[in-house]
């Protein structure tokens, strides 16, 4: 069993109040904390399938240009996912089966570049404007019972678990594999940055709240009671910690290296995007409204979330 990170963003970052502030506020965490942020998506080799865990961001989503204000920056191109994917030296063909964490753009923007693959997905997001027009999508329902504390999964593979972790989204997963006597946590946003997970801090961005916080409880739980690889999708952590095959201790947290920032501005499109979905606002698209002049209480059309969660492309 080989897993690998499909790396392609980095030197984003994230704010101490949006990777915080779920459940105290914004107000109560500091603004001029920034946690080093990425994307990247996860590659499962069995030996004998290729696996996904999620399929990035969509090819031609423009970069964002954020300030000192922007709560959130998901980082520079290194390149498409899909290059990222080749560089690993696959083929889409090749590709089996997708497990979808969430509906999210950055998580299933090229789910339909992979011709041979069954896409399993929690039923709940099956609506999802991203998921439209997909023909190959498996509903989940999490039928094989609890997976030691959680209560819903579903068996994948020998060693593959999809497990129900309601809370960003409604129907947000997290993946388990099991190897080299190791289990690997390929999650959903449970977290956007290893920090969160240490201090026991929900982000902003969720669908329903008190879920998120059951769904937290229980993966610190899980990782308390087992040796646990913690593989996010937004922070260089999830590939580090999946490089050095480290086990979180949440007693003896990693050393926090806070991002190095850039706001430097470069050639502005007048296009918007989502730092949280990846929803690219295009003035083209919308009447020629410019983006500046949407009411303040506007929202992103796919996640809810308000204006300020917006970067300039």
């Amino acid at each position: 069993m080989k897993i690998k990170a499909v790396k392609f963003r980095k030197d984003g970052f994230y704010t101490q109040p949006f990777a915080f502030g779920g459940e105290e506020g914004t107000q109560n965490f500091d603004p001029e904390i920034r946690y080093r942020g990425s994307l990247q998506n996860y590659l499962i080799d069995t030996g004998k399938e290729v696996i996904l865990v999620d399929t990035g961001l969509p090819a031609g989503t423009p970069e964002e240009l954020p300030n000192e204000k922007s709560p959130a920056y998901t980082g520079k191109d290194i390149c498409s996912y899909m290059e990222a994917f080749a560089a690993l030296g696959y083929k889409p063909e090749q590709v089996t089966k997708i497990l979808l964490t969430h509906k999210h753009i950055d998580h299933s923007g090229e789910l339909r570049s992979f011709p041979n693959a069954i896409i399993y997905a929690g039923a709940e997001e099956l609506k999802a404007e991203e998921l439209k027009g997909l023909a190959n999508i498996v509903p989940v329902n999490y039928t094989d019972g609890a997976y030691y504390n959680f209560p819903e999964s579903q068996k994948i593979a020998e060693g593959i678990t999809l497990i129900k972790a309601k809370g960003h989204t409604n129907g947000n997963s997290i993946v388990v594999v099991e190897a080299d006597g190791l289990f690997y946590m390929l999650h959903g946003d449970i977290t956007y940055v290893d920090e969160a997970l240490y201090e026991n801090k929900l982000s902003v961005v969720y669908e329903d709240l008190s879920a998120a916080r059951e769904t937290l409880d229980r993966v610190r739980e899980f990782v308390r009671s087992h040796p646990t690889v913690y593989c996010g999708t937004h922070t260089p952590q999830g590939f580090e910690n999946l490089e050095a095959k480290r086990v979180i201790d949440l007693d003896a947290p990693v050393p926090t290296v806070l991002a190095e920032t850039d706001f430097s501005a470069g050639q502005e499109s007048g296009k918007y995007v989502c730092s949280v979905c990846g929803y690219v606002y295009d003035p083209a698209e919308h009447d020629g409204v410019k983006f500046e002049e949407l009411p303040d209480d506007w929202r992103c059309p796919r996640c809810k979330q308000p204006k300020d969660k917006f970067n300039k492309a």
